[in-house]
């Protein structure tokens, strides 16, 4: 039987520059989204998806991503003996689901250099790779990874890339997956041809980009001591699953399906964009925010 998949790896050192001055004192992936850190999300999908070791790749600055997923028994406590059985619900988090361990990538060098430091801590293992800044909204966010997973082992898989479709004129933001065919069913591994990162515009070869979610064979990191960096001096996790797919590895791409929709919080137009979708679905309070925005909506 195929051991299950149990190590992720959540890159988390980018500098965020496009979100100053919101990020000068504190990690762009701390910002509230709704009433939890865009992070958090991150990581109860994780564990939602029964993974059990979280490597997050930190930088300089974010100490306060180790102190958000610390244990913290006086708190517990504290609201134990007050009986506040909804604020211990949202720490479930750091209640002994997960491990965390964490590692820094001291200097910028690039999405796939920030991967590559987790090869020690995969050993021979296959893993997940879930960015730091990106989020996956849906009823049940951690199916994607599941499905994802699950076929993985089936396929014995170097690589299955999560994907979205994206307007044509907005391809050259992100990494473009090239495929068997001219239309991936939703929700179906398909054979990935090619995959280019950040393409010139108007050259996209497709408008099928990487929507941050990946599941790997150890084979990548092989893959990425072999990448050489780009001219910006950075190591592109894009250019080493290319180096996979040139090699012969079996590498497929996943097509979001509907109800499944990718945020990359990465400027601000994102960001605001992301709060207002996640507060409006909140189980709590999303009918209030509902309510102030229909009022507002009347002064626009």
């Amino acid at each position: 039987m195929t051991q299950l998949i149990t190590k992720a790896i959540v890159p988390a050192a980018g500098l965020g520059t496009r979100l100053l001055p919101a990020t000068k004192s504190q990690p762009k992936e701390m910002l509230p989204v709704g009433r939890k850190p865009i992070l958090q999300h991150v990581v109860e999908e994780l564990q939602a998806a029964a993974l059990r070791q979280i490597l997050i790749i930190t930088g300089r600055r974010k100490r306060v991503i180790e102190d958000h997923f610390d244990a913290d028994p006086q708190l517990v406590a504290a609201l134990k003996q007050a009986g506040n059985e909804a604020m211990l619900a949202d720490l479930d988090y750091i209640e002994g689901r997960s491990r965390f361990f964490y590692t820094r990538q001291s200097t910028p060098k690039g999405l796939g250099h920030a991967v590559s430091l987790g090869a020690d801590f995969v050993d021979s293992d296959d893993c997940v790779v879930a960015l730091g800044d990106s989020l996956i909204a849906a009823q049940e966010p951690a199916s994607l990874l599941r499905a994802m997973m699950k076929a993985h082992r089936q396929l014995k898989a170097a690589a299955i890339v999560a994907v979205e479709k994206v307007p044509l004129e907005e391809a050259f933001r992100y990494g473009i997956v090239s495929i068997n065919g001219a239309e991936p069913p939703p929700g179906e591994p398909v054979v990935m041809t090619d995959i280019v990162e950040k393409p010139p515009w108007g050259t996209a070869p497709t408008t099928l980009a990487v929507a941050a979610r990946y599941v790997f064979s150890p084979a990548i990191f092989e893959a990425l001591d072999r990448t050489l960096p780009d001219k910006r001096g950075e190591i592109q996790l894009t250019d080493a699953i290319r180096l996979l797919i040139h090699k012969g590895e079996p590498v497929y791409a996943w097509l979001l399906p509907p109800g499944q929709r990718r945020y990359d919080v990465g400027n601000f137009e994102s960001y605001f964009r992301a709060f207002i979708d996640f507060a409006l679905a909140d189980e709590r309070y999303g009918y209030l925010v509902r309510k102030y925005i229909k009022a507002k909506a009347y002064e626009l």
